[in-house]
């Protein structure tokens, strides 16, 4: 997955195009910052995660035109003591919102050391830390993990507790090591090779594609979000006993939606999916810094289905496929030639909830007390992909789409929302569509 985000990022960004890489994440802490305790804690939490002592090169050797369509080398470059790692605080005075806003985004590129910034923006009353990290040194969870440690021991220097303990931190490097050998092991008989296979054989040879147009690709854009309330509290409690009496769980009853959406919108007969899987699964790397997120497709047959039967078997697609998370799609493409890399703005649809990775481990560092008023953000790049957002918390279920600003994708956007919308709450009043 890393190979792919680099890949991604030389290739549009070499043909003029934007390409989203970085994850933004912000809390809110009282009074003045202690910049020799932040200073300390920063440093010491890079330390920890051998993924920062990293850098790669790419060199392309086949030419290649959109994503995908070339082939390269890609050589990763290590920091071998973690002690010749050191950040130093620089003060930049006063910024403006938009100054502070560039300082953000404008870090290094993965082809760098360094492509991540920590700070924080000190108000008279309190302070705004901030990490913007480039997605190749961690998935989601990297939000819940840095806050955790970073600003957890912060807090432990400042209020002069105890020692702040943390488990081990794991090794990137060694998981990246363990997976290269055991994908290079596979063969195109491989039963999740032969998955993907069937899968991306069933999408013309890739991925899928959104059901409504999203404009020209290959024209420059930057990235947009727009969101939608799905059901309130007592409907989402009504909407997961629908799923329960389905046999299945909160996320099957929401793939059979969109499955719903998709046929409601195009007389699609069958519903194919992708959601990431956090694959860590030992506590050997609960706490590392990486990325650990894959790929599950999903299919659900929707014609003439009701809900019940829907449910029923995307649970039973998602259940049966998250194995397929350890085998990346790009790794089938090399045995599989005659496949195609996914096309621009395939969508990949993330739930995110409370009692799963990476949400739980942001909301961890809020209940221990280590972090206020957690924000995620994006750099407003738009990337190859277009990714959807299902939020499940107290407040009730909320759907977030980030894709390419255009009036084209905008409209279609707008009106996904409201069917998937109106499809939802179908189900939490009456139990079918």
């Amino acid at each position: 997955m890393q190979g792919q985000h680099i890949r991604g990022v030389v290739e549009r960004t070499g043909s003029g195009l934007e390409y989203s890489r970085q994850i933004i994440a912000t809390c809110e802490v009282p009074g003045q910052c202690d910049i020799a305790a932040m200073n300390e804690a920063l440093n010491s939490y890079l330390r920890r995660h051998d993924t920062y002592r990293s850098w790669f090169e790419y060199t392309a050797t086949e030419a290649g035109g959109a994503v995908g369509h070339g082939t390269a080398d890609i050589v990763r470059r290590t920091i071998a003591d973690p002690e010749d790692l050191e950040f130093e605080p620089v003060n930049h005075g006063e910024l403006a919102v938009e100054d502070v806003r560039k300082h953000l985004v404008d870090i290094p590129t993965p082809l760098e050391w360094g492509c991540f910034s920590f700070g924080i923006v000190q108000s008279e009353d309190s302070f705004n830390f901030y990490a913007a990290i480039d997605h190749v040194h961690g998935d989601a969870a990297l939000i819940g993990i840095t806050m955790l440690e970073a600003h957890g021991r912060y807090t432990a220097l400042t209020t002069g507790g105890s020692a702040f303990a943390l488990p081990d931190a794991g090794s990137f490097d060694e998981w990246c090591v363990q997976e290269h050998e055991r994908t290079s092991a596979l063969t195109v008989d491989s039963p999740e090779v032969q998955a993907w296979i069937e899968f991306a054989e069933n999408n013309n040879n890739s991925m899928p594609e959104f059901p409504l147009p999203l404009g020209n690709a290959m024209e420059p854009s930057v990235g947009d979000m727009v969101g939608e309330s799905l059901m309130d509290p007592d409907q989402t409690a009504r909407f997961e006993a629908a799923c329960e009496g389905a046999g299945a769980r909160f996320v099957g009853g929401l793939f059979a939606c969109m499955a719903q959406v998709e046929h409601e919108l195009t007389g699609a007969a069958t519903y194919y999916g992708l959601t990431p899987r956090d694959t860590r699964r030992t506590t050997d790397n609960f706490m590392t810094q990486g990325w650990f997120t894959g790929l599950v497709p999903i299919t659900v047959p929707i014609a003439a289905a009701t809900f019940n039967e829907a449910a029923w078997a995307a649970q039973e697609s998602f259940d049966g496929n998250l194995n397929m998370a350890r085998v990346p799609y790009y790794r089938v493409l090399e045995l599989a030639p005659w496949l195609e890399w996914p096309r621009p703005n395939f969508p990949v649809s993330n739930f995110l909830h409370g009692g799963a990775a990476p949400l739980n481990t942001i909301l961890a560092a809020t209940e221990m007390g280590y972090a206020n008023n957690i924000g995620i953000y994006s750099d407003g790049r738009y990337s190859y992909q277009l990714t959807i957002y299902v939020f499940r918390y107290e407040g009730g279920t909320v759907m977030e789409v980030m894709y390419p600003d255009n009036p084209i994708a905008k409209k279609s956007v707008t009106r996904y929302l409201e069917v998937m919308k109106s499809v939802c709450t179908r189900i939490a009043d009456g139990g079918n569509w």
